[in-house]
């Protein structure tokens, strides 16, 4: 059965939709320097890697696109954690956000300088923030089923 339910959204949740618009910009810029990175080491459209059997710069121009690739893939978790338990905790979830949002430049920037391992030095960082976030959600969607409304 389907229940109707008016939820007030706390003015502080302007917080959580900058930092998702600040990460929207920080993709567009991981992918604007993936570009960047194909023309400098010559890896033409469509290839997504380049083989290190054709390109002597495969592993560098593969770091730049494997740490803007892995953003994207985290993406879709990011913004529904951030998104969900900001109703309830916007300005903890905003926090979080824009923490992960500056573990995520560290992350790709690690992963860019071509030492796979130098992602994780603060950019590892980011997986704090998202498991922050995920109990924020958590927190909310148990507060909804006490409250009945689930």
């Amino acid at each position: 059965m389907a229940v109707a339910v008016a939820m007030e959204i706390p003015r502080e949740y302007g917080y959580v939709v900058l930092v998702l618009v600040l990460y929207a910009f920080l993709n567009l810029w991981m992918g604007i320097q993936v570009g960047k990175a194909r023309k400098k080491y010559k890896v033409p459209y469509p290839a997504l890697y380049a083989l290190e059997s054709e390109n002597k710069d495969a592993k560098l121009f593969n770091c730049v696109q494997r740490g803007h690739q892995n953003s994207i893939e985290y993406m879709p978790v990011f913004f529904v954690t951030l998104l969900l338990g900001g109703i309830q905790h916007s300005l903890v979830a905003s926090a979080l956000g824009l923490f992960y949002t500056i573990a995520r430049f560290l992350y790709f920037k690690g992963y860019a300088s071509g030492v796979p391992e130098n992602r994780l030095k603060f950019g590892g960082l980011n997986f704090l923030a998202l498991l922050g976030l995920i109990f924020c959600s958590a927190s909310f969607g148990i507060n909804l089923l006490l409250r009945g409304i689930l």
